[in-house]
């Protein structure tokens, strides 16, 4: 299938803005194309970045059949830009839309969509130190039904947005609460795939918590509310002695993040040990407050690399590393970043360049 590409002339373009807030701001283009059942996908688009246009009684807005993912492209020292394992994103984008009923993409035509779709707004990749252009390829259901089912129509689309830091804090600690009373999600639901009612289902703790001072959420399992499963925005890695590096094991209801499978490969080549494992609640913060824990970190495409330097359960504080980040967190950054933004070696051959 081709793709018809309708760029807007260059005296009706936007720019990126000097001031980077996170998905406040916009590309002037947008990837589109249409799936019918019966028909397959069609239509295939990219132009003008726009509203959408839906039936009040489309399947998404009352029946939640919704994917997206989030990748990023990277402004490299000689000007070119590239997207970090987008492979690898496309083929969850294709694991949640079979978890969610949805028809999967080409992932040729997907990552054709996304290189003409950069380079047609490569001047909305910012430069500045630690910005990128984040991308958010999506798809809705859009059949006008009221009647639980499948959706028989789809609209994917990707749009894009220049952004700094997901935290304000940039590397800097954040505080995170872990929620003893609310779950995110359980074992043989969709807390493994990538769709929008994950994350509308932690909004009530995350605003709760965020007036107390928090930045984030960490949850645990449903089943026993004990297994530390992944924070709100971000996978969870904890750190023993300052050189292994343990992360929740997969359990079907944690998300499996793209930047947690490059920590896990990358932290032997860079000299540390990795473990998958099912982490209790009350272990983890024992081996804090013995120092066995030496740091804790998120990872994630939004923040990269974003250390933990207080958690709270219960109403009790407990404070990693004197609330600062460690060794192990920067070194992490530093390498992970320096292969995303072409300043260090690729060893793993994950930058996907744009011609």
């Amino acid at each position: 299938m081709s793709i018809t590409v309708n760029p807007i002339p260059e005296n009706e373009r936007g720019s990126c803005p000097k001031e980077l807030a996170f998905g406040a701001a916009f590309a002037d283009h947008m990837f589109t194309q249409l799936y019918d059942d019966g028909l397959g996908w069609h239509d295939a688009v990219i132009g003008r970045f726009h509203d959408l246009k839906l039936s009040p009684a489309a399947a998404v807005l009352h029946y939640g059949q919704e994917i997206f993912e989030g990748m990023k492209a990277y402004r490299r020292p000689d000007g070119k830009v590239s997207f970090f394992r987008p492979d690898a994103n496309i083929k969850r984008f294709n694991r949640s839309a079979a978890r969610m009923v949805m028809p999967e993409v080409d992932e040729a035509v997907h990552l054709e969509a996304l290189e003409k779709l950069i380079s047609l707004d490569q001047k909305w990749v910012p430069s500045e130190p630690g910005s990128s252009l984040y991308i958010r390829p999506t798809m809705i259901a859009t059949s006008p039904k009221l009647g639980l089912g499948a959706a028989k129509a789809y609209m994917h689309f990707i749009i894009t947005s220049p952004v700094g830091p997901y935290f304000k804090e940039g590397l800097n600690p954040v505080s995170v609460y872990i929620s003893d009373k609310y779950r995110r999600a359980v074992v043989g639901g969709v807390g493994e795939a990538k769709t929008g009612g994950n994350y509308a289902a932690s909004l009530l703790v995350s605003e709760d918590v965020a007036s107390k001072g928090y930045t984030q959420v960490l949850w645990l399992d449903a089943v026993e509310g004990r297994y530390a499963e992944e924070v709100g925005a971000m996978n969870v890695c904890f750190v023993y002695g300052g050189e292994r590096v343990v992360t929740p094991s997969l359990s079907g209801s944690i998300l499996p993040g793209i930047t947690r499978d490059s920590v896990l490969k990358l932290a032997p080549h860079i000299g540390f040990e990795v473990e998958e494992a099912r982490l209790d609640v009350n272990t983890i913060l024992a081996d804090i407050k013995a120092g066995k824990i030496t740091e804790v970190f998120g990872c994630g495409t939004a923040a990269v690399i974003s250390p933990i330097g207080r958690l709270c359960f219960k109403g009790e504080d407990y404070i990693i590393n004197d609330n600062k980040a460690g060794p192990v967190a920067k070194k992490l950054y530093d390498s992970l970043t320096g292969i995303q933004y072409g300043t260090a070696e690729d060893p793993f051959n994950w930058v996907h360049v744009i011609d």
